[in-house]
């Protein structure tokens, strides 16, 4: 027998093992009556639970029955135990018990054996409740057990059709046969000597030689299977660890139930199977088996296009409703999220509707507008901005948190990958895939390649991945939200340049952010005395002065509310909101317009029609934060004034700067600076303003604001309390 024991039990042919044998058989056919009475006699409240369900598949041809595992210990404590431990003697079994149910259940009048023999192969599915073990837990006490495993799905194969039954046939002699073919990844050998049976008839004919058979394939029976590759979830992986997936083995009913990024929970029975390496690394390792798992049910844990995914008991759910109906709620909510930095109010409160997200809409014609917010946090080092995206990561149901130097576009996306085994290709789900239906937290957004960056231009509106490599065209779905930090060009925010200069992005990315916040890292007295004392007070053990109480919401119970929020709440705008949105709408463009027109240059953060989605869907998530579900014009009214205190404050920040006539002067009044003091000399600020300023005729505006730039890039250096000029660098 394999390993795994799943191949068809041998007998000898001596009778030396027939007691055995009959004991053996005596036992199955116990089993197999106590498992035909808990599907026959099983119920609830008066429900048959699974005659019902053997009844509804049977007349749609569906011919399996999901069994939840709980309901067996609760009917027969020793079955079950059965089942957990001996689960590829029981499983077969339990699928024949099935089969005679079907025909009890269904064909009442048709008794005979050869009715039964006739009926299709039952399946059978499992799930339970009971506490799940990761995979780096799986050890070799498990081999051949009944094991639940949660996960995420990265790699899916395509169907391939494998044999459950094989007819083969003598070349020689035509004698035909048919073999069964045990489950899982082990191979099966034809027999070396034809089997035919002596008789007096064909005693003088030749024997047949060696391997005579060969396979009909017409006459075999199949069944569909697919590999799946499962890997522990990115939030389940210790630190500093790689996370470790392994293979499952999906057939029938399994297959094709899930694809790459779906969260599941795969119940199955831990198995092992020789690796087909080449004859050398099978001759050093030959008593070592690759683990895998053979599914006996897969269960999607969070699908958030299907209701009811997350279940919530009566008493949780009355707790989130009086939660919602707090009046204070929307600031408590903001300053629970990262309680320990201080300030950064509106990027809280816009970290809080990121979280919640807007509604989905599916137009009649069939396109989809996202509901998912996206924000972009752009400032100086040292405004916490990691900080919050690690909260982040921690608070959301669903988070992957990456760094944009480490992060590469088929990581962001999707990879495709070929199969050491079948030498095919297939496709491994990047962290845009996995994160699907919850956020990508990217640091360090602006040390990305651009064409890294335009990897995720579809991601980000469309919200899906469109993948043509090697042979494979294909969507995937993504859709997530994105939560993003980047520092400006020259490290720290420069208050002498316009928002363009500073911002070393396209405006193709920065149009599908719906909120951009410039935090500035500004140096007022006030402000650092009390961002002073609340550090101290948090680096000696109190909380600081901002939060002397802990945080009101604790991390699990906002996660398990967010989760709440989001799929028992769908907000719509009312006529009144949706008229005042429009209007400011025009508003903003026109004033827009009217600057772009003054400083004689486009706007280097756009404002389109995206935007106004964007205050939609901002809209939308401050109503569905207290499970309102029409958005009104208080909605409306934040929703505006966190988009002016974000985005429309993004694109005022250089405005006044002064006209292109001024930035052209300063360009070149700093031409001249450096033709003029070559460097390591040294030059007085009065003897440069009568040269420029008295003898060339440019302003003195130009001359500082030129000053101003070369000195914050380290060009010159002020001396002698700024009454004189030194050229450091080029």
């Amino acid at each position: 027998m394999a390993a795994d024991r799943q191949t068809a039990y041998s007998i000898s042919l001596f009778g030396s093992q027939a007691g055995d044998f009959d004991q053996d058989a005596a036992s199955a056919s116990r089993t197999q009556k106590a498992l035909v009475d808990f599907v026959m006699d099983f119920h609830l409240d008066n429900v048959f639970i699974y005659r019902d369900q053997i009844r509804e598949n049977v007349l749609v041809k569906q011919y399996y029955c999901d069994v939840d595992v709980a309901h067996l210990i609760s009917y027969d404590e020793e079955l079950a135990h059965k089942l957990q431990t001996d689960p590829a003697e029981i499983v077969p079994l339990f699928e024949a018990a099935l089969k005679t149910c079907t025909q009890r259940i269904v064909y009442p009048s048709q008794k005979s054996a050869e009715f039964l023999a006739k009926l299709p192969d039952h399946q059978l599915l499992l799930h339970s409740a009971a506490n799940a073990i990761s995979i780096r837990d799986l050890t070799a006490a498990n081999v051949s057990s009944l094991v639940r495993i949660p996960g995420i799905i990265i790699g899916a194969s395509t169907l391939s059709s494998k044999s459950t039954t094989l007819a083969i046939k003598c070349r020689q002699c035509g004698t035909e046969a048919s073999m069964p073919v045990n489950g899982g990844f082990s191979g099966v050998s034809l027999p070396r000597t034809c089997m035919r049976v002596r008789t007096e008839e064909n005693k003088g004919e030749d024997k047949c030689p060696l391997d005579p058979y060969f396979v009909m394939h017409e006459k075999c029976q199949f069944i569909d299977q697919q590999i799946l590759k499962l890997q522990e979830a990115p939030d389940m992986v210790p630190v500093g660890e790689l996370p470790r997936h392994i293979l499952i083995s999906a057939d029938r009913h399994l297959a094709n139930r899930v694809v790459p990024g779906t969260r599941c929970t795969v119940m199955g029975v831990f198995s092992i199977y020789q690796n087909k390496g080449t004859k050398k690394s099978q001759n050093a390792a030959v008593a070592i088996r690759q683990p895998y798992i053979r599914a006996v049910g897969i269960h999607a844990d969070v699908d958030h296009t299907v209701k009811g995914s997350a279940i919530f008991d009566e008493k949780e759910e009355q707790e989130f409703l009086e939660m919602s109906r707090r009046k204070d709620l929307y600031d408590v909510f903001a300053q629970c999220i990262a309680p320990s930095i201080y300030g950064n109010v509106d990027i809280k409160k816009a970290i809080a509707c990121l979280l919640m997200g807007g509604s989905k809409k599916i137009l009649p014609d069939g396109m989809k507008l996202r509901g998912d917010i996206n924000v972009l946090l752009l400032g100086d080092p040292g405004t916490a901005k990691s900080q919050l995206l690690k909260f982040v990561e921690k608070v959301s149901p669903i988070a992957i948190y990456t760094s944009g130097k480490g992060s590469s576009a088929a990581g962001l996306t999707a990879s495709v990958q070929r199969d050491h085994n079948t030498r095919e290709f297939y496709l491994e789900g990047g962290a845009m895939v996995l994160a699907d239906g919850g956020v990508v937290c990217i640091d360090e957004f602006d040390k990305m390649r651009d064409e890294d960056r335009v990897a995720i231009h579809e991601a980000m509106e469309q919200q899906t991945i469109s993948i043509a490599k090697a042979g494979i065209t294909t969507i995937l779905n993504s859709r997530t939200s994105v939560l993003a930090a980047a520092n400006p060009i020259f490290g720290r925010y420069d208050d002498m340049k316009t928002p363009g200069e500073n911002i070393d992005f396209q405006t193709t990315i920065l149009s599908r952010f719906d909120m951009i916040f410039i935090v500035r890292d500004d140096h007022d007295r006030g402000r650092d005395e009390r961002m002073a004392r609340h550090i101290m007070g948090l680096q000696m053990g109190n909380r600081g002065v901002e939060e002397q109480t802990p945080a009101e919401i604790p991390i699990e119970k906002m996660k398990r509310y967010i989760t709440y929020c989001r799929q028992k709440c769908a907000p719509r705008l009312s006529p009144e909101a949706a008229e005042k949105l429009s209007s400011h709408f025009v508003s903003i463009r026109r004033q827009v317009h009217a600057s772009e027109i003054n400083a004689n240059a486009r706007s280097s953060i756009p404002i389109t029609v995206r935007q106004l989605e964007a205050i939609i869907r901002i809209t939308e998530s401050l109503a569905k934060l207290s499970l309102s579900p029409i958005a009104t014009e208080a909605h409306v009214d934040e929703a505006i004034r966190l988009f002016l205190a974000s985005t429309m404050d993004a694109v005022n920040q250089g405005g006044g700067q002064g006209s292109k006539e001024l930035m052209d002067e300063v360009n070149k009044v700093e031409e001249e600076l450096r033709r003029r003091i070559p460097i390591g000399w040294q030059v007085s600020l009065s003897s440069m303003k009568r040269e420029l300023v008295d003898g060339k005729g440019y302003s003195e505006q130009a001359l500082g604001r030129a000053l101003h730039v070369m000195a914050a890039r380290e060009t010159i250096r002020w001396r002698h309390g700024g009454s004189s000029v030194f050229r450091a660098s080029a």
